[in-house]
């Protein structure tokens, strides 16, 4: 299999500079890039019983650039094993970058990956754009080599008024003999939709219909679609452009949008039943998912978010982040996140608190850390009493924290890291409602070094963010204004 001098060059790049990034420099266990830039989760499939797991990728500066894409595999979601650069923007079709995509074993043994090709087109009045159109590569789960007769999809394989400079992402999956993909596009609206295809060998496709559109509702361009079934409901993920705040369930800017409802096969369409946000955090987009060999729909997401991407520590080699893989469910009708049970194995030295009584202030011996899995339950102190706020403090150092306050009058749930050590003024709060209890409330917080992932009520709500706050800043405290009791079960969290 010839290699291109481009791709070699990356995979040169990448071998003699990537160990220079040491594991101390890394989170213990989220998955960075070997070098330089990384966005969007790509390819997330298993192939031969192991899952494998590309990114958008941007070796050589720690900013968005000419995208390829980067490669690891896993066994676990926490262990990554390091592959080489699997595709580079080194053909006419996709020279300037290779969007995100997805893959897919064939009955052959080959995996295939599917992908955006971008190549930058001057339109009649002078203006340069971004003609879209999807491919496909060949390989054995390591080396890859682009379809001869790419593109598979082209701007003929849209619908009337479909846009072919916002035409990316597509997400393939198999059923039987037939493989179908979903990709985002902008209508003649201007808004975003998703487009369904059919193919009987993932080279020949047919546009079959609109499996959901915005129609100007939540953002403009769909981005990184994603649809499965879930216990016995269809759920369609994607990461819209330019939202606009609807309450407290979506905020402005790029956004993410979780559509679950039934789905016409005859119509080719998602019928909507609820619509809410996937991650009620500051750094959370383009997710994507598989479904495991034990059955489980797992979604991993980038970590980050493109209003703040601009704002990084200095000197940093590498930067980007994923999230932790999480484990998908339906509940009441709504989408549910939970950490991927394989993060279970890596607890030690669990510290176990029960009936704290809290009114102000106050720390616990040994509940401290920075690569930590802790539970705490929040209750009233008693049915008449009443209590106006909670908080949990973490990464703290007297200057630095990050906070999770609850309030249970209006069951709002806020995430603070303006003290986080950002070097610049960005968005540091967010806003979410949490379901009433009562006044009760279970938090989980996943931290690692320089990330927090909160999880609501077992996993309802799902609230992530970065944090640049040193590693040595790893106090965490409580407070109440009000009596209220809590729980508190703390564990290291430790990776050979």
């Amino acid at each position: 299999m010839t290699i291109s001098d481009k791709l070699k060059k990356a995979r040169d790049f990448e071998a003699h500079y990537g160990p220079f990034i040491t594991d101390k420099n890394r989170p213990a266990f989220h998955l960075t890039p070997t070098i330089g830039w990384m966005n969007d989760p790509n390819g997330f499939s298993i192939y031969k019983g192991e899952y494998h797991l590309f990114y958008q990728y941007h070796p050589y500066e720690t900013k968005w650039g000419p995208m390829h894409w980067g490669h690891v595999k896993t066994r676990d979601f926490l262990h990554w094993e390091r592959l080489p650069v699997a595709l580079a923007p080194d053909t006419e079709y996709d020279r300037n970058g290779c969007f995100s995509g997805s893959a897919v074993e064939l009955p052959d043994g080959r995996q295939l990956l599917m992908y955006t090709g971008v190549k930058q087109v001057r339109e009649e009045n002078g203006e340069l754009r971004d003609r879209q159109t999807q491919c496909v590569a060949l390989g054995d789960g390591v080396n890859y080599e682009k379809y001869g007769k790419n593109p598979v999809i082209t701007s003929s394989g849209l619908p009337e008024g479909g846009s072919p400079f916002d035409f990316r992402d597509p997400k393939l999956w198999r059923e039987g003999d037939t493989y179908y993909a979903v990709v985002g596009n902008r209508p003649a609206d201007g808004s975003g939709s998703v487009l369904l295809y059919e193919s009987s060998d993932c080279m020949r496709w047919t546009y079959k219909g609109v499996l959901a559109a915005c129609h100007n509702q939540f953002g403009r361009m769909w981005e990184c679609p994603d649809f499965f079934e879930l216990d016995g409901r269809y759920v369609l993920l994607t990461s819209p452009e330019e939202m606009t705040a609807i309450g407290l369930e979506f905020h402005a800017g790029h956004g993410t949008l979780c559509l679950i409802g039934e789905y016409d096969r005859a119509r080719c369409h998602l019928d909507r039943e609820n619509v809410q946000a996937i991650d009620y955090g500051l750094d959370f987009y383009a997710p994507q998912t598989l479904l495991t060999s034990d059955g489980r729909r797992v979604m991993i997401g980038w970590m980050q978010n493109w209003e703040t991407v601009g704002c990084q520590p200095r000197n940093v080699r590498c930067f980007g982040q994923m999230t932790l893989p999480r484990e998908l469910s339906i509940r009441d009708g709504r989408l549910i996140q939970t950490p991927v049970r394989e993060l279970e194995a890596a607890r030690s030295y669990q510290i176990l608190y029960r009936n704290v009584l809290l009114n102000g202030m106050t720390t616990l011996q040994n509940v401290r850390g920075r690569v930590i899995d802790m539970t705490v339950k929040i209750r009233p102190a008693s049915q008449s009493a009443v209590y106006s706020w909670f908080k949990i403090n973490v990464a703290g150092d007297g200057e630095h924290m990050t906070t999770i306050r609850y309030k249970p009058e209006c069951n709002t749930i806020r995430i603070d890291r303006t003290r986080c050590g950002f070097p610049h003024d960005i968005v540091n709060v967010r806003d979410f409602v949490a379901r009433p209890r009562g006044g009760e409330i279970k938090l989980r917080i996943v931290l690692d070094k320089y990330s927090m992932e909160l999880f609501v009520n077992d996993g309802e709500q799902a609230a992530t963010t970065v944090i640049y706050t040193d590693v040595s800043a790893d106090a965490i405290s409580f407070e109440s204004l009000g009596s209220v009791v809590m729980d508190v079960e703390k564990y290291d969290l430790l990776f050979d």
